[in-house]
């Protein structure tokens, strides 16, 4: 509208004929102005929030194609979400401080839910900001429809409105983490009461399908369980060290002192451990099992075995050891076979029953032949048949004898292992 055209007249104090510049206005005018336009585009887009929100899925479906699933999947729940997230939006914007806590709450749900649901927070965080613009481009098209010369006063609070933006986008992604975080907390614990329970044979049949699914290994496949301890900090990656690069697949347990491996073997072999295992460490490798039910019997072999290494580190596979597994797994039988064997040696000196007892272990090792055996003690053959007719003299026992021999074997391998 044209305003009317009135004859100057001369301001007092001034020139006739000459006009005064207006004052500009204030800042808290111009924020007051600013702030009456955002609020009447603001209440048009709430009229109109049906629409808004048609407008931004169809964005979504065009551009995210995250969303276009949720969309295909759940599309009243994607369409509640973003209606409850724009009308918290636009309601701030006329509201701020009446509305900032129910609309932070509704961002942060929006985030934790999307991060339960698997959504990734890049395609969330590109919808809000989807959103944002939407909402802004709103206000812009709604002023300039009903007020163009109105148009220029949003600048002043543009900032203001991306401002909010931002700060939704950072709760969103908190939130998301958040849960993000106790979901893979969760997912972790599982697995690990999983694999214990497999390790310990306290594994429900109905817990093998969800344990094959989150070691994932197979359900009925071959296994070996290794234990290793020592050589390493606790909770370190050192477990995984003890077998070479081609090791079979395979589902690593820490434990306080020990670590597992439940190790997949597709043709039955045990696995090689690595040449040079770090000082110290101590590898047991237990047989062949069948089947994720069985696990918890190849731990208790790996263990076995583990108990037969060296307190200075070594490697022993208990398929290489099974008259020593036997003796280790029985203490109170083994303590009582070598009291019977060699209980009678205690009535020598110490020094001269350690001299019986060498000579016997050497004698066995070297497959009954007192020739090697007086080799390897630096003594004449004669001098080690002797020595071995002393014993059966004191003993009663007969090294001619498979049986006694047998006992006699059984007897030293439980003599120098170490206690449990």
């Amino acid at each position: 509208m044209h305003q009317a055209v009135r004859t100057p007249t001369a301001p007092p104090g001034g020139p006739a004929g000459v006009r005064r510049p207006r004052p500009p206005l204030t800042r808290s005018v111009i924020d007051a102005d600013a702030a009456g336009v955002l609020h009447r585009a603001a209440r048009a887009l709430l009229d109109d929030l049906a629409g808004l929100t048609d407008r931004l899925l169809a964005v979504l479906q065009d551009q995210e194609p995250a969303y276009r699933s949720a969309l295909r999947t759940d599309p009243h729940s994607t369409r509640r979400e973003a209606h409850r997230s724009l009308r918290h939006s636009v309601t701030s914007l006329i509201d701020p401080r009446g509305t900032r806590d129910a609309a932070r709450r509704c961002s942060w749900q929006i985030g934790a839910d999307r991060a339960e649901q698997g959504l990734p927070l890049d395609a969330l965080l590109h919808a809000f900001r989807l959103g944002g613009a939407m909402v802004w481009q709103g206000l812009v098209e709604e002023t300039a429809r009903t007020a163009p010369e109105d148009v220029r006063l949003l600048v002043h609070v543009a900032a203001d409105v991306w401002n909010f933006v931002d700060e939704h986008c950072t709760l969103v992604a908190d939130a998301y983490r958040q849960v993000e975080r106790q979901l893979a907390w969760r997912r972790e614990n599982r697995v690990r009461l999983l694999a214990a329970a497999l390790l310990d044979g306290t594994s429900r049949i109905t817990d093998l399908p969800e344990a094959a699914e989150a070691l994932r290994l197979p359900e009925r496949g071959r296994y070996v369980v290794v234990a290793v301890a020592g050589g390493r900090p606790p909770g370190s990656a050192g477990p995984r060290a003890a077998l070479p690069e081609r090791s079979p697949r395979a589902h690593w347990h820490t434990g306080v002192d020990v670590d597992y491996g439940i190790l997949l073997t597709e043709d039955g072999e045990l696995p090689d451990p690595a040449a040079r295992p770090a000082p110290g460490t101590r590898i047991g490798v237990g047989n062949v099992v069948h089947g994720l039910a069985a696990v918890g019997d190849g731990r208790t072999q790996a263990d076995l075995a583990l108990s037969l290494c060296p307190a200075d580190g070594g490697t022993v596979r208990l398929a290489e050891h099974l008259p020593a597994a036997m003796v280790v797994s029985a203490p109170e039988l083994a303590a009582a076979l070598t009291e019977r064997v060699l209980g009678p040696l205690a009535r020598l000196e110490p020094a001269d029953a350690d001299v019986l007892v060498e000579t016997l272990a050497t004698w066995l090792a070297c497959d009954g032949s007192a020739q090697r055996a007086g080799e390897r003690l630096y003594c004449h053959r004669n001098t080690v048949l002797n020595r071995l007719r002393r014993y059966e003299q004191l003993t009663g026992r007969s090294l001619s004898r498979p049986s006694d021999v047998v006992e006699i074997s059984l007897a030293l391998t439980a003599r120098r292992l170490p206690p449990r």
